[in-house]
This record gives C-alpha cells, structure tokens and sequence, in this order.
C-alpha cells in the first residue's frame, strides 16, 4: 500500500530535530530506514535542496530552505509529486507558525512537538490521495519537478558520510543524470563566453558552431560521459580550425584552439554536488 510512514522537521545547520511526527511502526526495515533519515538529517547542508533516496522498499525525501530542512519516509510506491507536495505543505506551515530567530535560538531536540498535531493531519490527508486537498499543488509541483528534478542520491553518497550500509539494488549505484552542478565561477562565465564568441566568428565563415554550442551546453547541464562529450567537442574544434588554416592567420587558430582548451577544463573543474573532480578520462 504506498502511503506516507513517517516524516521530521530538522534545523539544517547541526541536525537538531524540531519536530516528528508520532511513529508506532515497529518493522524492522523500516527502522533501519529511519537510523538513515537521522544520520542523513544531520548532513543536509551537504546535498541539493531537494533530494530522493531509494533504500529497498522505503523512500527517503527531503526539502530544505531557511536553514530548516523537512523530511520524510514513504512506501517505494509513493508517487514522487505527492511526497514533495507533502514537505512542500510541511514546509509552509513551519515557515508562518515559526519565525527565523526562534528556529535559531533552539537548544533543546523537538522544541516544536506542537507541531506533530498538523504533521499527522497533513499525513493522513496525503495517505488519501483521492481527497481533493492533495490535489491544490500537485500540477505546480508536478512541472517543477520536471523542471527540477530531485537529487537521487545513491548508497555510496550516505556510506561515505555516515559509514551506513544501504541495501539497494545495483541499478541506482552512481551519480543520476539529474544531478545538479556546482555553482558557476568567474572562469567558467569568462570561459562561456569565449565559446559563445569563437562559435560566433566559426558562423561568419560559413563553419558550423556546433561544437561550441555543445561545449557550452555541457558546462551548464549535467550530461552522462559529460567528460568524454567535452573532450570530443575539443577535438572538433581542432579539426575545425585545421579546415580553416588557408583562412586564418597562425594567433587566431591559437586563440581559437585555447579558447576550446579552456572552456574543456573548466567543464572538467564543475563537478555534480557531492562528487569529488575525476581526472580520469
């Protein structure tokens, strides 16, 4: 049956649990589940503001924003735009009840218990997909998603932070292709633009910009074989600057070629969040 099983409200900055929802569950995985919401809530500063993690039959889903990070654990079943509908709801109403300074001035766990009251009700609501409630957000929340897609984690990124062992299947091992980037650096921009200009003066003379294009495409989106697809938009560049010798002098081929150099290394330096540079090719 998918349902909603259990969901927490933490402060982001060191994990303090602020409020839970009230769990009678005795399974055993589905403790074990949660030992991993616990270990993962005091992480979250660390990952996308919105992430999924896929732990056998339960999901683990979290939001963050304000320093407040809301999560929960559903059936595997569940769909995925009613469980961030759900955070979205819990979000809203943590933001309005509780104001930032008193968040912050927290010492003690589950200061807001309180809050369990409107948690039980949201969930209950949510374990009724049919009640016209759920559905206010759900097409927002839906393009959103597409849009945006959630962070998946894997079992490697919640080992190597907590020493856990995830058991999950083999098929969400590495990094989803929905991952999002590291914030862009001055190079990168300077680098962009560069490519968008040499594309530019390829055009002029009658050249395609297709590799440019996708050099820049590759610096902006995560791609799988990211690194290979960069490496042979650079070797296109070459290939087309050695086209263009009889029409150029030997500095515009250099700068050309330098430009593409640069644009390949900074799509190498803009790793995934959570993910370590691999200079391997």
């Amino acid at each position: 049956m998918s349902m909603v099983l259990f969901a927490s409200v933490v402060r982001v900055g060191d994990g303090l649990p602020l409020s839970a929802s009230t769990d009678y569950e005795q399974d055993k995985e589905l403790q074990e589940t949660k030992r991993l919401l616990k270990g993962l809530s005091k992480k979250l500063g660390q990952f996308p503001d919105r992430c999924t993690l896929r732990t056998g039959p339960y999901n683990v889903n979290f939001t963050s924003s304000l320093g407040v990070g809301y999560l929960m654990v559903c059936t595997a079943s569940y769909p995925n735009v009613l469980a961030f509908c759900f955070l979205d709801e819990l979000q809203k109403e943590f933001i309005v009840t509780y104001d930032t300074k008193r968040i912050n001035s927290a010492m003690r766990p589950y200061s807001f218990i309180e809050f369990d009251t409107f948690i039980q009700k949201t969930k209950q609501r949510y374990n009724n997909p049919r009640s016209l409630s759920t559905k206010i957000n759900l097409a927002d929340m839906q393009t959103e998603i597409k849009l945006r897609p959630p962070y998946q984690l894997s079992p490697e990124d919640l080992r190597a932070i907590n020493g856990f062992s995830v058991h999950a299947p083999s098929k969400y091992k590495g990094i989803a292709p929905t991952q999002m980037l590291e914030p862009v650096t001055l190079p990168g921009i300077v680098s962009c633009v560069l490519s968008i200009l040499c594309g530019g003066l390829n055009l002029l003379r009658g050249v395609h910009a297709i590799e440019s294009i996708l050099q820049c495409y590759l610096f902006a989106y995560f791609s799988v074989w990211r690194n290979s697809k960069s490496f042979l938009a650079f070797a296109l560049i070459c290939l087309s600057n050695m086209y263009l010798y009889e029409l150029r002098n030997i500095w515009q081929i250099l700068f050309h070629v330098a430009v593409g150099a640069f644009m390949t290394l900074q799509i190498r330096l803009r790793q995934p969040l959570g993910k370590a540079p691999d200079y391997n090719v």
